[in-house]
C-alpha cells in the first residue's frame, strides 16, 4: 500500500510540475508552420532529451550540480532568463523564419531549447526528481520514481504528436492569439523562476 501511495505521489508530482497539458499549446506555438513530419521528429527528440536529462539528475542529482559548482537556485535563475528570451520572441515574432532547406530547419529546431530545456526538464522537474529519489533511495523507490516519470513523458509525447490536430482546431488566428497569451505567461513564469532563485540567496521573499 505504501509503495502504491509513493508511486501515485511521484506521478502526480511529476505530472503537475512538467504539465503535459500546458506544454501542448506551447509546442504548437514553437513549431508553427512546420510539417507534420518535422513536428514528429522534434517531439521525439525533445521528449528523448528531456528523459535523458531527468535520468541523469535522478541518478546523480545534487552531486552532479555540486561537482560542476552549480547550485539549484543558480540553475533556476539561468533557466528563468533563457525562458524570458523565448517569451520575448513569442510576443514580438522575432524568431527567424523557418525555411524549406533542411539545414535551416535543423538550425531553428526548438527541440533542445526551449522544449527539452527548460520547458520539459526545467528547474522544477529536476528539483522534483532529485527530492523524490531522496525520499526513497532504495531500488523499489527508484523504480517507482523512474516509472512515474516515464509515464508522464509518454503523455507529453502524446500531446506533442497531436499538435497538428490542436493547431487545425485553433486555426491560424487562434494560434497567433494563443502564442501571444502564452508569451505573456512564459514571461511571468520566467520572472518567477528568477525571483525563486534569488530568494534562495536571501533576496526578497521566499518562493510562493
Amino acid at each position: 500500500m505504501m509503495d502504491t501511495a509513493f508511486f501515485i505521489t511521484a506521478f502526480v508530482t511529476m505530472f503537475v510540475v512538467i504539465d503535459p497539458i500546458g506544454l501542448a499549446p506551447l509546442f504548437v506555438a514553437l513549431t508553427q508552420g512546420m510539417t507534420d513530419a518535422a513536428r514528429r521528429r522534434i517531439a521525439i527528440r525533445a521528449t528523448g532529451i528531456g528523459v535523458a536529462i531527468l535520468l541523469a539528475f535522478a541518478g546523480f542529482g545534487e552531486a552532479l550540480l555540486a561537482f560542476i559548482g552549480i547550485s539549484m537556485p543558480a540553475f533556476r535563475v539561468a533557466g528563468g532568463i533563457l525562458l524570458f528570451l523565448t517569451a520575448l520572441d513569442m510576443l514580438f515574432e522575432r524568431r527567424t523564419r523557418r525555411r524549406e532547406d533542411q539545414s535551416e530547419e535543423e538550425h531553428n529546431d526548438p527541440s533542445v531549447f526551449p522544449l527539452a530545456i527548460p520547458l520539459i526538464a526545467g528547474p522544477g522537474a529536476i528539483a522534483s526528481v532529485i527530492l523524490l529519489m531522496g525520499q526513497r533511495p532504495d531500488w523499489e523507490g527508484t523504480a517507482h520514481v523512474l516509472g512515474a516519470t516515464g509515464i508522464v513523458m509518454l503523455i507529453v509525447l502524446g500531446f506533442f504528436l497531436a499538435s497538428g490536430v490542436i493547431e487545425r482546431a485553433l486555426g491560424k488566428t487562434g494560434v497567433t492569439v494563443v502564442t501571444r497569451l502564452l508569451g505573456m505567461l512564459l514571461a511571468a513564469l520566467s520572472v518567477q523562476f528568477v525571483l525563486d532563485g534569488l530568494s534562495a540567496f536571501g533576496f526578497g521573499p521566499g518562493p510562493g
